[in-house]
């Protein structure tokens, strides 16, 4: 089997909705023999974490059209990139409400940081990761998540590459604060 992240266009779901979505994704996808780890719902598009047999991924995608038509398709493989194309795609995915897939890149520019850097870009993986518990309706785990955050994020320089991380910082702050997690671009 292999894993992919499949985009659905979101017609009207909300974090709320998360579980319901993931069971009727299974549901749907149980023709095809698919695994579908977890729905994660945005504001434009519905992200399901798959595995399904690479031949059986267009029987899939269309099963799953009850749900809303396909956006994108992403195969999650291993692979190796630069760390400055994987702080670009760290920053698009999280501007995009890609939150695991911003996960993903900066964790691969963490592999190849040393010392203080390697806590900074933990902290901004730890905030990818909170909103992507919100994605899932798990927004208590997400807003605990944001001190883990916090204490990595620490008191690193303003900027790192074009993150405003004091940007970043007040914002973990204010959310923590308020219980409330609230997009912001990077």
């Amino acid at each position: 089997m292999e894993r992919y992240m499949l985009h659905l266009k979101n017609e009207g779901f909300s974090p709320k909705d998360s579980r319901r979505v993931v069971y009727r994704a299974r549901a749907l996808g149980r023709r095809t023999g698919a695994s579908v780890r977890v729905a994660r719902i945005a504001t434009d598009f519905i992200e399901l974490d798959v595995s399904v047999e690479a031949d059986l991924l267009d029987q899939l995608v269309g099963d799953l059209g009850p749900i809303g038509p396909i956006d994108n398709i992403r195969h999650v493989f291993e692979e190796e990139i630069p760390k400055e194309q994987g702080i670009r795609d760290g920053i698009f995915y999280f501007n995009n409400e890609r939150f695991w897939e911003s996960h993903e890149a900066f964790e691969g520019v963490w592999k190849k940081c040393l010392g203080r850097e390697k806590e900074l870009v933990q902290g901004i993986i730890l905030v990818a990761v909170a909103f992507a518990h919100g994605q899932r309706n798990e927004r208590r785990v997400g807003i605990g998540m944001l001190k883990r955050a916090l204490d990595k994020l620490g008191k690193s320089p303003s900027m790192y590459h074009t993150i405003d991380v004091n940007k970043m910082r007040k914002n973990a702050v204010d959310m923590r604060m308020q219980k409330q997690l609230v997009l912001f671009d990077i």
